[in-house]
């Protein structure tokens, strides 16, 4: 978050809410005072994420974190910061559930909330970190993207994650993705009006700082209009709008790396699909089987909405395709009915990660199945 305020030339505002286990972050940031970093103890998790809506719309980069009860009490002010279409990363490092469920122990059960979890058609872009030290690369990735696409995103944690480490080098500067940002400062149409949701070529709207003159416009949890921003109750633009919202989020598919195969070859007669935490147990699980002379690879998404171009088209090169999840199957829901895929699902839900034991009893299981 440090990286991508310095880059972006942004202050970094955190308004959050204490649960275990996303305290950490919060804990953190707020040694940085002396940087210009401002954090916000809130008094409950709807606080803590208006407080960075509000930071947001000021022009802040803006971040909330939770874990999954605390997602859920944030949801309403998401849909508030879709309709809005401003920058907002909301971390999840997800627990065990439901309600108190299990605080201290991990679990994956947060992605279907994270991908549909708000009335209305809310759709916003949901990213999941591999490692401990992939943490850095998918935040760094979910500010630039909440900044130049205009959207809240989601970040993916887990408790595995969180309680794990791992060596690291720290990236130089010059090695950090650019990150575009574009304040509005004047009229933007050829009638020398203001029109705060007028598209850009990725489908974004302006940001508009408050306070700058000439460029005062409504803002507010009811329907906009198109361009105008004014509020709209007339059904076609409503049905408009849905549409411009979702196209914007599909959209950052152009903007993201391709999947690939991460270990084993690309006509393996089984690929592993994982998502999140998963990734070393899979990863080892698929090259120790390979030294053994199975025919096995995986790959590792990082990119959950949009998924990238390539996805259908990949998987689609493999026979069978398993993946592994700590929920009772929900990444697998997602493959199934978007690329009509018969994929194998594989679940543990115990509050524990997977071995890489369990996982080559699985894959060879899932080999020998006709």
């Amino acid at each position: 978050m440090l990286a991508a305020s310095e880059k972006a030339k942004l202050p970094l505002f955190l308004g959050s809410y204490p649960i275990t286990p996303a305290s950490d972050i919060l804990h953190e940031l707020s040694k940085y005072k002396a940087n210009g970093v401002l954090t916000f103890q809130a008094e409950d998790e709807i606080a803590g994420i208006c407080s960075a809506i509000g930071a947001s719309y000021a022009g802040n980069l803006a971040v909330t974190t939770t874990s999954g009860p605390g997602l859920s009490l944030k949801t309403e002010s998401l849909g508030l910061a879709v309709m809005l279409e401003i920058p907002l990363v909301v971390i999840n490092v997800q627990r065990g559930g439901p309600s108190t469920g299990l605080p201290t122990k991990t679990e994956q059960s947060d992605l279907l909330m994270a991908m549909y979890g708000r009335h209305g058609e809310a759709p916003l872009p949901v990213l999941a970190a591999a490692s401990p030290s992939d943490c850095f690369d998918t935040t760094y990735e979910a500010c630039r993207i909440a900044i130049e696409h205009m959207t809240p995103v989601i970040i993916l944690s887990d408790g595995y994650i969180a309680n794990g480490s791992e060596p690291w080098r720290f990236p130089t500067e010059d090695q950090l993705r650019k990150i575009d940002v574009d304040f509005l400062t004047s009229l933007n149409s050829e009638a020398d009006d203001l029109l705060p949701y007028k598209r850009n070529e990725k489908l974004a709207r302006p940001w508009i700082k408050p306070g700058t003159k000439g460029l005062e416009h409504r803002i507010g949890g009811l329907e906009k209009q198109n361009e105008t921003g004014n509020v709209s109750h007339d059904p076609q633009n409503h049905e408009l709008m849905t549409h411009l919202r979702a196209e914007k989020i599909q959209k950052i598919a152009d903007y993201i790396p391709l999947a690939k195969v991460e270990s084993g070859s690309g006509d393996a007669g089984l690929v592993v699909l994982g998502w999140g935490s998963t990734y070393g147990s899979i990863k080892t699980a698929v090259l120790e089987l390979a030294e053994e002379g199975y025919n096995v690879a995986n790959i590792h998404l990082r990119y959950i909405n949009p998924f990238p171009k390539n996805l259908g088209d990949l998987l689609r090169r493999f026979k069978k395709v398993l993946i592994p999840e700590m929920n009772s199957g929900q990444l697998i829901q997602l493959i199934r009915s978007k690329y009509l895929i018969p994929a194998i699902g594989f679940s543990k839900i115990q509050g524990l990660p997977f071995t890489t034991r369990e996982l080559k009893d699985r894959i060879i299981t899932a080999l020998n199945e006709k």
